[in-house]
């Protein structure tokens, strides 16, 4: 009998209809050669620490850090949950054909494998429906295409891994920030993703609490009807202004210079969940998860394809889909489609992107058009079929008009935008999109050469904060873990480097609201008393760093696609846990001086020099406090740890004289000197 796994009951009931599968049993259906079970999500996950060490049950000091020598499963959920698990054991192992057929994606795998694990099935062959839709003919199409479950062992590792760090990291981290300052009852929540994100919210708050608004000055000048404004820029004192505003009263304005050039606005890229629910937060007020959980809704009814995905492009061989896909919606989007020339549609490489396709491909809909959707749910229909539509419009083409001018030898500038074929734009003219820029700004017909009376002014101003975040662009921080970018091609690739993914950044911002760690106050997130509080505590910028998390996902991804050990992505977890909670109890944000050049194991202090933390394993590396007859103080041993030589020159014994030099560290652990002519690099 093939048994058929499935996240969630509602696909069970799609896969059945497709395979002609009919007859309803106690958690599973049955015919046609085929049982399909179904999960509840997570059936399975990580054990506790006390069922791994009976003494871990007690939060301590001594105890930590706590990492199991090999993690084990064990049944969640209540009674009704752990019924259907035992069901689903039941038939996978009886099975003579084993299909996975939760979502498509790391997590899906991830709810497979832990249920296999746990039958005791980890080492059984199974095979892989991977699908992006939940139509019927993609259904067909992917059971006739099952791939060997072999193909997704780095997926599964990836996803393995995710799991057992967040486990180390959040619990020994929590448990030691809540012994160390909870006071009581008070729980410290630390995590591998959401500490580095409420850091980013806290130092926000901050920076626009310590802002002080400064004055400035902007001298203008108006001439034929069109604003110049001085081309070198914002004043700071009033009396610049003023004595520039003195030398050009009176004064003849004489434009310079007229160009004008043609540029071009292309259509955004299509969706993936990111940039949908920055949209959708921006558009309507939507939390990240509300529109998570409506697009979740859409792909379940067949409306719109997979929607946890990192992509914004479609493959190559989804080309010759787009006609069809186009005629059909032209039922609820007769208007946009009409537009478009369905027999010359523009398939460029720049929708048709295989490299930029992983997993899934971007969020489009499907041929099974939506009859009776609530109100919310069609706003984010709408939202991804018109992108859809888009993709395929010409660019909207700009007239950008730069004009120089100068009076008394003082330069200006005015610059004027015409729009002279909206393209793609025609189709937002009522909801524009952050790509939109529809202000028209038209300039008279200037002459190079012309000149002729004007009117100066002064404008003054307050330079202003940045913003709160809102959900949108706490996303967008999150997508390119903490790097603020405009531009389309760098936000792809620092893609690779973001904190958790699209599929967890939703949930992630609603743990922290959750904790009260930040709060929502209409469309912002701002942090709480507590968040501030907890971020001030941890003294390890690497446990608030947006950038070493990012670099984490970064690596997941490498051993998603086997380009990455996952034993050595588990051994720096584990370091990096330890240098959390060492040593002894003392706080790891004093105690630690940075990393073993010979293991990468902290880096700690003793009665006579700097040595690794990892010793009782055997690690030999130690710095001397007396090198070379020289002192080495905590702040010479850090920088050579750090950068592998010091700044500046100290006096050192070499060879029975005396010299000033750089002291050196190498990769071996070994320490030198180096002429202090010879700059550190």
């Amino acid at each position: 009998m093939k048994v058929v796994l499935t996240e969630k009951p509602s696909v069970a009931r799609d896969i059945a209809r497709c395979l002609g599968v009919n007859n309803r049993r106690d958690g599973y259906l049955e015919g046609n050669g085929y049982q399909i079970v179904w999960a509840f999500g997570h059936l399975v996950e990580l054990q506790e620490p006390d069922q791994y060490n009976p003494a871990w049950k007690r939060w301590s000091l001594e105890s930590l850090p706590i990492i199991p020598e090999r993690f084990a499963l064990r049944a969640r959920g209540d009674a009704a949950a752990q019924k259907q698990l035992n069901t689903a054991k039941r038939l996978l192992q009886g099975a003579s054909d084993i299909v996975c057929a939760t979502d498509a994606g790391r997590e899906g795998e991830l709810i497979f494998r832990y249920i296999l694990s746990w039958c005791g099935l980890e080492h059984k062959p199974f095979r892989r429906l991977w699908i992006s839709s939940l139509t019927d003919e993609a259904i067909r199409q992917g059971f006739a295409e099952l791939r060997d479950g072999q193909a997704f062992e780095g997926l599964y590792r990836a996803a393995k891994c995710r799991s057992e760090a967040d486990w180390i990291v959040g619990l020994n981290a929590t448990r030691y920030y809540t012994l160390k300052f909870g006071q009581g009852s008070l729980l410290w929540t630390v995590g591998r993703v959401q500490t580095p994100v409420l850091a980013l919210i806290v130092q926000r708050d901050k920076d626009i609490a310590d802002f002080k608004p400064k004055d400035f000055w902007e001298l203008h000048t108006l001439y034929r009807a069109a604003d110049f404004q001085h081309a070198g820029g914002r004043f700071e004192k009033k009396a610049e202004t003023e004595a520039l505003r003195a030398r050009i009263d009176g004064q003849d304005f004489r434009i310079t210079s007229v160009k004008g050039k043609q540029e071009k606005v292309y259509p955004p890229l299509l969706y993936d969940l990111t940039d949908l629910q920055k949209d959708m937060s921006i558009r309507h007020g939507f939390t990240a998860d509300q529109t998570l959980r409506l697009a979740q809704s859409l792909y379940e009814k067949k409306h719109i394809t997979y929607p946890r995905t990192d992509s914004r492009y479609l493959s190559a061989d989804m080309k010759p889909q787009v006609k069809p896909l186009l005629k059909t919606l032209r039922a609820r989007f007769d208007a946009q489609i009409a537009g478009l020339n369905l027999e010359q549609l523009a398939l460029s490489g720049r929708l048709f992107n295989d490299a930029g396709v992983t997993d899934h491909h971007a969020i489009i809909p499907t041929t099974t058009l939506p009859r009776a959707l609530n109100a919310d749910e069609e706003k984010v229909y709408q939202a991804i079929a018109v992108r859809f539509i888009a993709a395929f419009y010409p660019p909207c083409l700009k007239r950008i008009t730069t004009v120089l001018g100068e009076t008394a030898e003082i330069p200006f500038k005015a610059t004027g935008t015409v729009i002279e074929a909206p393209g793609w734009q025609v189709l937002y003219q009522d909801a524009a999109p952050a790509q939109a820029d529809q202000d028209q700004k038209i300039l008279p017909a200037f002459i190079q050469g012309e000149t002729g009376p004007h009117l100066p002014s002064l404008k003054q101003g307050k330079t202003t904060p940045p913003k709160h975040y809102n959900e949108a662009t706490l996303l967008g921080m999150m997508e390119s873990a903490g790097k603020t970018c405009d531009d389309d091609m760098l936000k792809e690739a620092l893609k690779e480097k973001g904190l958790g993914t699209p599929a967890t950044r939703a949930a992630i911002i609603e743990v922290l609201v959750k904790r009260n760690y930040i709060r929502r106050q209409k469309k912002l997130l701002l942090s709480t008393e507590a968040g501030q509080r907890l971020i001030a505590l941890i003294g390890d910028e690497h446990l608030k760093s947006a950038a070493m998390t990012g670099e984490w996902e970064s690596r997941l991804k490498k051993i998603e696609q086997n380009d990455y050990d996952p034993r050595r992505f588990m051994d720096g977890i584990i370091q990096f846990t330890r240098h959390i909670v060492a040593p002894s109890g003392r706080s790891a944000d004093q105690a630690a001086l940075g990393n073993c050049p010979l293991c990468r194991a902290p880096i700690i202090e003793g009665r006579k020099g700097y040595g690794c933390s990892d010793w009782r394993k055997g690690c030999t590396f130690v710095l001397w406090k007396e090198t070379f007859g020289a002192p080495v103080s905590r702040a010479m041993a850090a920088e050579l740890l750090r950068q592998g030589c010091t700044r500046q020159a100290y006096p050192v014994k070499f060879n029975g004289e005396e010299l000033n030099a750089l002291l050196t560290l190498d990769a071996r652990g070994e320490v030198g000197i180096r002429a202090a002519a010879s700059e550190p690099r």
